[in-house]
């Protein structure tokens, strides 16, 4: 692996993981000065890999969900190898699935591996690598109301269900006896593309509303009830910072650096929590993986976990035509899950726990040449 150092300042970050996104939300992040996300608190190993003689470029696309680490990640690993270029496009973990299915990127990203049947039809194998971890904030713009408002297992899908339509509904204002909610309409957005964020939205609302389960139910994309679709995090979360009265969601990274307000959620175990570093972790902690490293949880239920999680999952081949494509790879993943992780807090993210690390890992090895004909 590669030993680099920090190499881009707080603008051009910014400007180039949101570019990739919507440059308005690019050209906000850099007024309101968010945490600077070059600061690496440690930085990867020295690679034993000799450079290659001709240059080498890998093609990645799919979530938006982890844009903002995977930019670094790249950033970084292109800067200290400049004969491997490694470039990423944030168009949606649908998208994402079925430009892998086709074979027209290198490599995959989504919130939701594959599917058995999907799998069947990658004829070069599939290696699924838990990569990011992170939250679903749940983001609104309320005058007044910019931080501390909680809203309960009923009442979340209540107003995405439409059955909640005032910001000072009777429902609402319970749950925050010390807040001065207005008496406006409730603007609700939704994703347009189909969206891993999305996936773990709805499955938490499924899990904890019959209504929603038996109406809407869960997946990539639904049929929602109410509200204006709005395509990708970058989308959401600008249409959130310029209408009042909005609620939607996005993955928490997204929050954190346009500093968008988050609702405390209640969790299975009747607390509210914030999408917080420690509330992440504590429910990611609860999801068990499987032997290929495919899972996920709905509902933690786990004191003080934060409700909406998710990983994150680049989807590699196991059989690639060109040798230094695969080395490529497995060198820039192997540093992502080790030293890469100490990126994430900063972004938004949570560092994967150890025991995924160590099979993330492990899985690399997965990885490999095809045979000549």
């Amino acid at each position: 692996m590669v030993r680099v150092k920090p190499s881009l300042s707080r603008r051009k970050f910014l400007v180039t993981a949101m570019g990739a996104t919507t440059s308005a939300i690019a050209l906000h992040g850099c007024q309101n000065n968010p945490p600077d996300p070059t600061a690496a608190t440690q930085t990867p190993a020295s690679s034993t890999n000799a450079p290659t003689s001709q240059p080498t470029s890998l093609y990645g696309a799919g979530a938006t969900f982890p844009v903002f680490l995977y930019l670094r990640w790249f950033d970084e690993y292109n800067t200290q190898n400049p004969d491997a270029q490694i470039s990423y496009q944030p168009i949606g973990s649908a998208a994402g699935i079925q430009q892998f299915l086709a074979g027209t990127v290198d490599f995959g990203a989504s919130e939701v591996p594959l599917t058995d049947a999907e799998l069947e039809q990658v004829q070069r194998g599939a290696v699924f690598i838990p990569s990011v971890a992170g939250s679903v904030a749940v983001v609104y713009n309320l005058p007044g109301v910019e931080t501390g408002l909680r809203l309960s297992r009923q009442v979340l899908p209540d107003i995405f269900l439409g059955n909640i339509t005032q910001w000072n509904d009777p429902a609402i204002a319970a749950l925050n006896p010390d807040l001065t909610l207005p008496d406006r309409p409730i603007t609700v957005i939704h994703r347009s593309d189909g969206s891993g964020t999305t996936a773990a939205f709805t499955s938490h609302l499924s899990a904890i509303s019959p209504d929603w389960q038996s109406t809407v139910g869960s997946g990539l994309s639904v049929a929602w009830p109410t509200g204006t679709g709005i395509k990708d995090n970058a989308g959401i979360s600008a249409q959130v910072q310029q209408g009042e009265g909005v609620i939607g969601y996005v993955e928490y990274a997204f929050a954190k650096q346009l500093q968008l307000a988050t609702a405390e959620l209640e969790n299975q175990v009747g607390e509210f929590m914030a999408p917080t570093e420690e509330a992440t972790a504590k429910a990611i902690a609860t999801i068990d993986l499987s032997d290929d490293l495919r899972g996920g949880v709905a509902d933690p239920d786990a004191l003080g976990a934060y409700p909406i999680v998710t990983y994150s999952w680049i989807l590699a081949y196991q059989q690639y035509d060109d040798p230094e494509k695969a080395r490529i790879l497995k060198d820039v993943m192997a540093w992502g899950l080790t030293d890469g992780q100490a990126f994430g807090p900063e972004l938004g993210y949570v560092p994967l726990p150890e025991v995924v690390v160590e099979k993330a890992i492990a899985s690399l090895d997965n990885i490999s040449t095809a045979p000549s004909a």
